[in-house]
């Protein structure tokens, strides 16, 4: 599955300031200060661990990956890549049918947990 832009560009977090400025009416610096305070909550619940799930859109979750072997590519050396944690996002089901042009009406987000089953 090949990875692209299908957009023109790519939105920034200026362009979500910008677009909370021009809905909501606040000002540029309150729209600034609104948009920092809900990705600061996201970070700072994410490093506790913690899932979020945002209704209609999507789950955010941390996964912990395991210390393992792999390759250099260009050498084809034996390495070891190290045990971290990993972001994952995974779409609900409404923002999919979004995406894919399908009716919405009646999808639900109970469907949304993270239960491991793959699409």
């Amino acid at each position: 599955m090949s990875t692209q832009n299908l957009g023109k560009s790519t939105m920034t977090k200026a362009d979500i300031v910008e677009k909370v400025y021009e809905k909501i009416g606040f000002s540029k610096k309150e729209s600034s200060e609104l948009v920092e305070m809900v990705f600061e909550t996201l970070k700072q619940v994410l490093e506790a661990g913690e899932k979020v799930k945002i209704s209609g859109f999507g789950n955010f979750v941390i996964r912990q990956k395991k210390e393992r072997i792999g390759r250099n590519p260009q050498t084809g050396s034996q390495i070891t890549i190290s045990a971290r944690r990993v972001l994952t996002f995974r779409p609900s089901q409404v923002l999919k049918a979004m995406l894919n042009g399908e009716d919405i009406t009646g999808l639900t987000d109970d469907d949304d947990d993270d239960d491991g089953d793959q699409d």
